[in-house]
């Protein structure tokens, strides 16, 4: 398969290639400049009718002492997609990821996932009433959701690095006691693996607190979950 073979060489069917390179829609994310190359996500339908995300960049490295010289980073992204879906932590699916230099030898890459379909930013879906909707026990299974993942994220010694708000996303269907939750992680671009779980789950965690709205009750009981799902407490998060 391609997306594997990438994960060693990030070598992928030029056709293939050529042919996500070329699928054009509108920019969700413009490109900016950063690590020396740019960066951005279009959405686009497929020839099936499916929404993607497609995350196009050029020149965009990431450096570390495996890949002194620079690797594009939708590879590491990939990596952690990879390997999160195996420990059961929701994020979006890879449709196709890879990598190639064009003629001036400058690194052209792509990473291709399905939609997150009727997920939206937990941001957005405060804002629109979700809470006031769906009542605080289903609130409270929201909190739990997203503590069961990024428990068996960091259990996995995996650490999101950029778990801003905004990177959490959430659908909830169904009424009442039979509504569904489900909360999502995306934009692992800067994923990577700790020594151990506790410093994946410090650094992230503290990042969030950071970076979210949570009201003092809505993060105690966050943490609660968090730490019932990780099986031991995490130091400073008060």
């Amino acid at each position: 398969m391609a997306m594997q073979c990438a994960a060693q060489t990030a070598a992928v069917s030029p056709d293939r290639f050529d042919y996500f390179w070329n699928l054009r829609g509108e920019w969700v994310e413009e490109p900016n400049v950063r690590r020396g190359g740019e960066s951005g996500v279009q959405r686009v339908v497929g020839s099936d009718g499916q929404l993607l995300y497609i995350k196009r960049q050029t020149g965009h490295l990431y450096r570390s002492a495996f890949h002194p010289f620079g690797r594009p980073t939708v590879l590491r992204e990939r990596d952690a997609l990879i390997a999160l879906r195996l420990l059961d932590v929701r994020v979006p699916q890879i449709v196709f990821c890879g990598a190639q230099r064009d003629p001036q030898h400058k690194w052209r890459a792509l990473l291709v996932t399905k939609s997150l379909d009727g997920f939206g930013e937990i941001k957005h879906w405060y804002a629109e009433g979700g809470r006031e909707r769906y009542g605080e026990a289903v609130h409270d299974r929201v909190l739990k959701d997203l503590a069961d993942n990024l428990a068996r994220m960091h259990k996995g010694r995996w650490q999101h690095s950029c778990i801003y708000i905004k990177h959490v996303f959430v659908r909830v269907t169904g009424e009442g006691e039979s509504a569904r939750v489900e909360v999502a992680l995306i934009d692992l671009e800067k994923c990577r693996q700790r020594l151990t779980p506790h410093q994946a789950a410090a650094h992230d965690l503290k990042q969030l607190r950071r970076h979210s709205s949570f009201s003092d009750t809505d993060w105690k009981k966050l943490v609660y979950f968090y730490e019932t799902a990780f099986g031991s407490a995490i130091k400073g998060l008060y």
